[in-house]
């Protein structure tokens, strides 16, 4: 298949291409580059062998997306393109919601007019707001908190309203939980501008010494080491999710669907960091400080769909995970130092 990655060449879509074109399909990457680095088409050339496809260009302009969708024979669209990061949406909601819900609905505009209509989307388990039990299922209710997370619920109800709307559409939504760790090869992993927003990076970049410790946000939940609990999932089980969700649209005639990807197992903050510190040799210094308004004590997936239906679920584990992450870092942090 001609697959469209819009925001391929981020953290997500860029393990994604890879684990795409292994497969034999052909890539076309489309990226404004706004969190999201050039370098990476070089490494992914690196990791696959193939010569890399990317536009440069940003989903809300519709006649570039058009173009694209005609001039490459697309078949699928695989959308990871939008901002995700939940304190910033709070600061300027307006940027998140004409950037996430106005480009989504000018690429599904784009795509309509050029007759695509398979879509992958990169939802987040952030749509599910505060638990109301655990493990979570995609029957719990979503009350997401952030404008963030408001902004993957709204596209969700847009996506089955479309799909209701002219049942030859396929659409799968995919639910993410905690995506971290980094390819085997050490190329490419999360990469973010600035101060990092998650974890795992924040985590190794204390390591490498870039930041002088981390700074761990409540100790007094009711979990089992008093942090919060949250499901990491690796970052290639999750591009393998994709893959097999493209394999599921393709064999069935759902218009419409949602699903979870998350190991269902919780990880404590201090469980994440204790084990990295075994992976990469590191101490990692840190200090307690009060709770964020809206964190959560624990929150994990209920995996169970994805795996009955796609015949999907998480392969690597958390201590695969941190050792990725410290491979990928120990070779990518440098230029901070530089």
């Amino acid at each position: 298949m001609n697959i469209l990655l819009t925001g391929g060449a981020g953290y997500i879509g860029s393990h994604t291409a890879v684990v795409l074109m292994q497969e034999g399909h052909e890539v076309i990457i489309f990226d404004n580059f706004s969190n999201s680095k050039r370098s990476v088409l070089n490494r992914l050339e690196k990791i696959t062998g193939k010569l890399i496809v990317c536009i440069d260009g940003d989903i809300r302009n519709r006649s570039l997306v058009k173009q694209t969708l005609q001039y490459y024979k697309i078949d699928a669209v695989l959308h990871f393109a939008g901002l995700k990061a939940v304190g910033e949406s709070s600061e300027d909601p307006l940027a998140y919601y004409d950037n996430n819900v106005a480009g989504t609905i000018s690429l599904l505009m784009a795509m309509k007019s050029c007759s695509v209509k398979i879509l992958i989307f990169s939802s987040s388990a952030t749509v599910y707001g505060v638990p109301h039990y655990l493990p979570i299922d995609e029957k719990h209710p979503t009350d997401p908190e952030s404008p963030y997370g408001k902004t993957k619920l709204q596209i969700e109800q847009i996506l089955s309203d479309l799909a209701k709307s002219d049942s030859s559409w396929r659409i799968f939504a995919l639910r993410y939980f905690n995506p971290v760790g980094a390819h085997e090869s050490g190329l490419i992993g999360e990469d973010p501008n600035g101060t990092p927003n998650n974890l795992m990076p924040y985590i190794s970049q204390v390591a490498y010494g870039i930041l002088d410790k981390l700074k761990i946000y409540g100790n007094d939940y009711d979990t089992p080491d008093g942090t919060g609990v949250r499901d990491y999932i690796h970052v290639m089980d999750l591009a393998e999710g994709h893959l097999a969700a493209l394999d599921y649209v393709g064999n069935h005639n759902e218009a419409f669907s949602v699903m979870n990807l998350g190991t269902g197992n919780g990880c404590s903050v201090l469980e994440l960091v204790n084990l990295y510190e075994y992976e990469a040799s590191k101490k990692i210094p840190y200090e307690i400080s009060a709770r964020r308004t809206g964190d959560i004590a624990a929150c994990y997936a209920n995996p169970e769909m994805a795996f009955l239906k796609m015949g999907w679920k998480s392969k690597k584990t958390l201590r695969e995970m941190c050792f990725d992450s410290w491979r990928w870092a120990s070779t990518s942090l440098q230029k901070h130092k530089d």
